[in-house]
């Protein structure tokens, strides 16, 4: 029952950590377009 949930535990972790890097890289390259944008306006 003890090893069910540490699986369960690292599968959920796993998951996270994932979620975290592509939000941060999506937060990226948005920003990186937008200062492609002022870019071009200037």
């Amino acid at each position: 029952m003890t090893r069910k949930w540490a699986i369960v535990a690292m599968a959920a972790t796993a998951l996270l950590v994932t979620g975290c890097n592509t939000v941060k890289g999506l937060g990226r390259d948005i920003e990186s377009v937008g200062e492609a944008g002022e870019k071009v306006v200037k």
